[in-house]
């Protein structure tokens, strides 16, 4: 342990962190893009602490106590989504100007994302391929593909707590993608109809409902600075840009808590 006084710097690793972007050509805006996807991947690493920690806590059954990790990553989301607008300012053509420094690097290949879908639940094993040559990296994404999603454990503990769920659902293969099922939706909408009731299951189905909401407004505003930088070019990574983000956009990690307001 080193005797000099902590500093500012030292804590935060500052000479590490502002050495850590370096732009590929003499384009101005490569630094602006470069912040902003480091950033965002700084802020993914807090929102999977805090997913990892209300994981836990609905695990254990401390429902109330998971409220706060779960606000607080909504809050998060918030901010990412903003951030967009920041990115917006760079023009095409300034884009253009340093796009080829990318080679096939893409945001697609962001292996943070990737967990974070995963641990909400939106579990799809062909990301795994992308992350081969980083060890760490993929032991995290096999990690969060094999365990139960933030979803099962609040579904499971609408099993904890008196309501009906199929042991099909209980019992399901984690790692594959969740099926909707009429039998968990008919659980959510009984806790809706008594929310007095079932207090504590309403307000963890509105923080749920809460991460999705920002979820999908990130989609979208993600949607719409690419389709305004580049239009309908295909993506860096080889996906086909616009189009397939776009079809992430009907995409809802918890699809019960979105389909049973329709019969409330």
């Amino acid at each position: 342990m080193s005797d000099q006084p902590m500093t500012y710097a030292r804590y935060l690793a500052l000479d590490e962190l502002l050495a850590a972007q370096k732009p590929l050509s003499d384009r101005h805006d490569e630094v602006l893009f470069i912040v902003i996807h480091q950033t965002k991947e700084l802020w993914l690493k807090e929102i999977i602490h805090e997913v990892k920690l209300a994981r836990r806590l609905i695990a254990a059954g401390d429902l109330e106590p998971a409220y706060k990790a779960l606000a607080r990553v909504s809050r998060i989301q918030t901010i990412m989504t903003l951030s967009w607008d920041v990115l917006a300012t760079m023009t095409p053509a300034d884009y253009l100007s340093f796009r080829g420094s990318l080679g096939t690097s893409s945001g697609f290949q962001s292996h943070q994302f990737r967990e974070l879908e995963y641990l909400l639940g939106l579990k799809d094993e062909s990301f795994l391929r992308f992350h081969a040559e980083r060890p760490a990296a993929l032991a995290d994404l096999k990690a969060a593909l094999e365990a139960p999603s933030l979803y099962d454990l609040a579904i499971a503990q609408l099993a904890a707590r008196g309501l009906s769920v199929p042991e099909a659902v209980l019992k399901r293969d984690v790692s594959q993608t969740y099926a909707p099922s009429p039998a968990v939706e008919d659980a959510w909408l009984e806790v809706y109809r008594d929310t007095k009731g079932h207090w504590e299951l309403y307000q963890l189905a509105e923080k749920l409902v809460d991460l999705d909401d920002a979820l999908l407004t990130w989609r979208h505003k993600h949607v719409l600075t690419v389709e305004r930088i580049i239009g309908g070019r295909p993506g860096t990574g080889g996906t086909e840009g616009v189009g397939y983000l776009a079809r992430t956009l009907t995409r809802r990690a918890f699809p019960e808590l979105w389909s049973l307001r329709t019969r409330l």
